[in-house]
């Protein structure tokens, strides 16, 4: 756990956790927690019983904002994504009138970079913190939807230029983590709203009001995430147009080749190969060549349509 006196946004380390039960002479204190440290904070700080079960608790954590007699509890969900699949990690935070306690079980890159904003700002308020921690959680929103939708392109140049059947589950699985996304969205632009509207003691009036900017980012994304979810359904429908046209091209193939061998087949159907003189037929070795045709023939066609994946 680290512990910092934060006053006209420059950090001063706090080695003596009695003293952040007082309020400074300036500033606030921010300590920055994982789990573990609960047991120790708890008891300091008179955290809600509820609030630090749902920071110890192993399952997912839906955003939203408690009010408590000397502190509030707020989850929000930090977003990261690696290409393969969307990660949610809840920034637990207790803001009260001196301090300001974050909680969480991973790293969160937002409590990293909202350092140099404190200190650009001359932060000398928890709730101010609280404006710029929130806003950088919901930025970033934003700029994974920037990657979601470039990925969403590429999937579908892909797909116009060469459909193979793995882009089926990735068109699945990447449609998948955009509705589950979408639907923790909700609950979040809920609890931006209330720090927007809901009169909070702990918050300044004439900061609260920000909160209103942060809200209609909230709902820029979940808007926008809705037109991905389209998207995919589209893309997904692409996927299914060019399947049935590259089927078709291949059955045209294929009926092009039968056409040309019908002839043949017809003639020797009716005809036969019964001559007098065929120089094979009494060769020693005429079956086992005859048997190495017709293994290299098929096994040459097997190889070509694998190569053009028609099979």
């Amino acid at each position: 756990m680290k512990i910092r006196l934060v006053d006209s946004g420059v950090f001063t380390p706090v080695e003596d956790i009695e003293m952040t039960l007082t309020a400074p002479a300036s500033g606030f204190y921010w300590l920055d927690a994982d789990v573990d440290d609960l047991a120790e904070l708890q008891p300091l700080f008179s955290l809600h019983d509820l609030a630090v079960e749902d920071c110890l608790s192993e399952e997912e954590q839906r955003p939203k904002i408690e009010i408590y007699e000397n502190h509030y509890f707020i989850v929000v969900n930090s977003i990261r994504f690696d290409d393969e699949e969307i990660f949610l990690r809840a920034l637990n935070v207790f803001l009260g009138r001196h301090f300001i306690i974050t909680v969480t079980k991973q790293k969160i890159h937002e409590l990293r970079s909202v350092k140099p904003l404190l200190w650009e700002d001359e932060v000398s308020t928890p709730d101010r913190f609280l404006y710029l921690l929130i806003d950088l959680v919901t930025d970033n929103y934003f700029s994974v939807g920037d990657r979601i939708e470039a990925r969403i392109e590429k999937l579908e140049e892909d797909i116009l230029m060469h459909t193979k059947k793995s882009h089926l589950s990735e068109i699945i699985g990447l449609r998948s983590e955009i509705l589950w996304l979408k639907k923790v969205l909700g609950p979040q632009k809920e609890v931006i709203n209330t720090l927007n509207k809901k009169d909070l003691r702990l918050i300044d009036d004439q900061l609260q009001k920000y909160f209103s900017d942060i809200y209609e980012n909230a709902v820029k994304i979940s808007e926008t995430f809705e037109t991905y979810r389209d998207l995919m359904g589209n893309l997904r429908e692409a996927y299914q147009s060019s399947i049935a046209n590259r089927a078709n091209e291949i059955m045209r193939v294929f009926t092009a080749i039968t056409t040309i061998f019908i002839p043949l087949t017809l003639i020797t159907g009716i005809y036969g190969m019964n001559f007098d003189y065929m120089p094979e037929l009494h060769w020693k070795y005429s079956y086992y060549v005859v048997i190495g045709i017709m293994v290299f023939a098929g096994a040459l066609m097997f190889y070509l349509f694998r190569k053009k994946d028609w099979i």
